[in-house]
């Protein structure tokens, strides 16, 4: 299966209902589309509806009960989840001591924490499947730049999260992906000050291309695992 973003390009076939976190913008969006072509029905748990028409789960992932709630109405409405894909992502820019304390941790809050609150409460449907996860990780949770302490903190974290997932579930038939794409033409950084904009001329992936990534690891067939996948553009330096 090659990745792009001509429909015909994806062979995979899905048949399951994909919870999307953060599905309503940017990547999330292109991965509930992709999905749908490629035969999966979605359900969008993000702070805002769908612009697509997708179901929503409206929540704040930075509260984790109401996150762990959100995530068992969209299974009891649906008649389960089969597989969970979290590619919400939250930043605050700037040194550490320029940035208060609520921006700081709200990120760490959705990143991480509303990641595992999802994982936890969409666990007990995905065994039932057996499921797959697949969480989207920046770059920046392999290496390091100043200016932005807590999206770094929530990177690491989500690495070291996901990587102690697949140790353990390895036994319950889960499939569990860690996918880091490159810099994406999204609107994440959009009211960054320009300190904190990637340049002009950057080249940057079409959300759709990283997309059908995310379809191809979901449809990844049972007797293999695929634990960790690297998109990036041509042109992008190579993750230490």
């Amino acid at each position: 299966m090659a990745f792009g973003t001509d429909d015909s390009s994806s062979s995979a076939s899905l048949d399951g209902h994909v919870l999307v976190i953060g599905g309503a913008t940017g990547l999330g969006s292109a991965v509930s589309q992709a999905v749908t072509r490629s035969g999966g029905s979605v359900t969008v748990l993000d702070s805002e509806p769908s612009a697509n028409g997708f179901a929503t789960e409206q929540v704040d992932l930075a509260d984790c009960r109401r996150t762990e709630a959100a995530v068992e109405r969209a299974a009891e409405r649906c008649g389960g989840i089969w597989a969970v894909v979290a590619c919400a992502g939250a930043d605050a820019p700037g040194r550490i001591d320029g940035v208060t304390a609520e921006d700081w941790e709200r990120v760490v809050q959705v990143n991480l924490l509303g990641t595992a609150a999802v994982v936890r409460a969409a666990l007990p449907f995905l065994l039932a499947e057996p499921g797959r996860i697949v969480t989207v990780a920046s770059t920046l949770g392999h290496r390091t730049f100043a200016g932005a302490t807590a999206h770094w903190v929530s990177q690491f974290g989500l690495v070291g999260l996901v990587r102690a997932l697949t140790a353990e579930l390895r036994g319950d038939d889960i499939g569990v992906t860690m996918l880091t794409p490159g810099g994406m033409q999204t609107g994440f950084f959009a009211g960054h000050a320009e300190l904190y904009q990637p340049p002009a001329d950057l080249d940057l992936c079409p959300p759709d291309a990283v997309a059908e990534a995310v379809v191809f690891a979901l449809s990844t067939p049972s007797d293999c695992e695929l634990r960790e996948l690297v998109v990036t553009p041509p042109h992008e330096s190579p993750l230490p």
